[in-house]
C-alpha cells in the first residue's frame, strides 16, 4: 500500500526553496525537526503564499538601491532631487517633517557633521539611496506609512530621510540613508539584504490590509531584468540611445528557473494526492500557473532570439552630425 506523504513537509521543504532563498538547501541535510503545531503553522504560512502567488497573483514590492552618495556634494543633490529643492516634505528618522531649501541646507550640515565628517567629495560611499515602490492604484499614504516602518525596522541607528512621490504612475517612497550608523557601524547591502528589505516591506503593507508579495521572479514565473533608474528618467526625456534586453539569461537564471519549476511540480504533486478538496483546487492552480510560467518564459526567449538577431543584422551607424 502506497504511503500518503507528508504533505506539510513537503509544502516546508520545497516552500523554503520558493519563498525564502536565503534558507535553501542545496544539497540534502538533515532539518531541525519541528513539533506537531509548529510544522501546521508553518505549513499554513507557506499555503497562504501558494494562494498568494498561483491564484490571487498578489502584487509585488519593489525595493531597490538606486545609487549612493560618495561625498555631500553628491549626498545634498539627491535630498534636492527627492523633495523637489525643498516643495515637498522630507522626513527624518526622528519622524520630524522638513520643507523649504533652508531646512534642506541644515539637513545637509547634520549630516555632514552628525558623526564621522562626510568632506564634499570622497571615495567610498557615505550613503545609500533607496527606493520603495508598489503598483499604481495602491494607496500613497498606506505605501508612505509601511515604508517608515520599514526604515524604522532595517535602518535602527542610521540616520536616514525619506519622501513620498505620489505624482508619478506607482507611488514609490525615496530613503536617502547615512551609511555609518551611530555606533560607527557601516552599511553594505548585498543581495539576502535585498530579499529580507522586500520581504519586511511586504510584510508593513499586509498589516495596512494591503496584498503584498516579495518572491523571486523565478518563483512567480517572471524573467525580466529591471532597467536602472537613470535609464528610466533618459528614456522618458528622450535620451536614451541603447535599450537594453529586458529578460534575464545565463547559466544562473536557467539554473534559478528549472529550481523554481522542481518546487513547484514537488508542491502540486502533494497537494493533489491530499485528501482536502482545497488542498486538490490549489494543486489545479498551481499546475496552470506552471503552464503560464513556461509559456511565459519561451515567448520571452522567442522575443529575445528575434532582437538580437535583429541587432546582428543591422548595418552600423555612425555619429550623425547636428543631433
Amino acid at each position: 500500500m502506497a504511503q500518503t506523504p507528508n504533505i506539510d513537509g513537503v509544502l516546508i521543504q520545497w516552500g523554503d526553496r520558493l519563498f525564502y532563498p536565503g534558507n535553501r538547501v542545496v544539497k540534502v541535510r538533515p532539518q531541525p525537526r519541528l513539533d506537531a503545531g509548529a510544522m501546521r503553522q508553518r505549513a499554513a504560512a507557506i499555503r497562504e503564499r501558494i494562494e498568494a502567488t498561483v491564484v490571487r497573483r498578489a502584487p509585488q514590492v519593489m525595493v531597490k538601491v538606486t545609487g549612493g552618495g560618495r561625498g555631500m556634494q553628491a549626498i545634498a543633490a539627491h535630498f534636492r532631487y527627492i523633495c523637489k529643492n525643498g516643495r515637498i516634505d522630507i522626513e527624518d528618522e526622528r519622524g520630524e517633517t522638513l520643507r523649504g531649501r533652508d531646512a534642506v541646507h541644515e539637513l545637509t550640515e547634520d549630516w555632514r557633521f552628525g558623526g564621522s565628517l562626510i568632506d564634499e567629495m570622497g571615495y567610498r560611499r557615505e550613503a545609500f539611496n533607496i527606493m520603495l515602490s508598489m503598483p499604481r492604484g495602491t494607496d500613497p499614504l498606506i505605501v508612505q506609512r509601511a515604508a517608515r516602518e520599514f526604515a524604522q525596522t532595517e535602518l535602527v541607528d542610521h540616520k536616514y530621510v525619506m519622501v513620498l512621490h505620489d505624482h508619478q504612475a506607482n507611488p514609490h517612497v525615496h530613503i536617502s540613508v547615512r551609511a555609518e550608523s551611530k555606533h560607527g557601524r557601516r552599511l553594505n547591502p548585498r543581495k539576502t539584504d535585498l530579499h529580507r528589505w522586500r520581504e519586511t516591506f511586504a510584510e508593513k503593507l499586509r498589516g495596512y490590509g494591503i496584498e503584498a508579495e516579495a518572491s523571486r521572479q523565478a518563483s512567480r514565473g517572471r524573467n525580466l531584468s529591471r532597467p536602472d533608474l537613470w535609464q528610466v528618467k533618459a528614456k522618458e526625456d528622450g535620451r536614451l540611445r541603447n535599450v537594453r534586453t529586458t529578460t534575464g539569461s545565463g547559466s544562473r537564471v536557467s539554473a534559478s528557473r528549472a529550481d523554481a519549476l522542481k518546487g513547484w511540480l514537488n508542491i502540486g504533486q502533494a497537494l493533489a494526492g491530499s485528501s482536502d478538496v482545497r488542498d486538490v483546487k490549489l494543486a489545479g492552480s498551481i499546475a496552470t500557473f506552471i503552464q503560464d510560467s513556461i509559456a511565459s518564459w519561451n515567448l520571452l526567449k522567442k522575443s529575445q532570439e528575434v532582437v538580437e538577431g535583429t541587432q546582428r543584422s543591422s548595418p552600423v551607424v555612425g555619429p550623425q552630425i547636428g543631433r
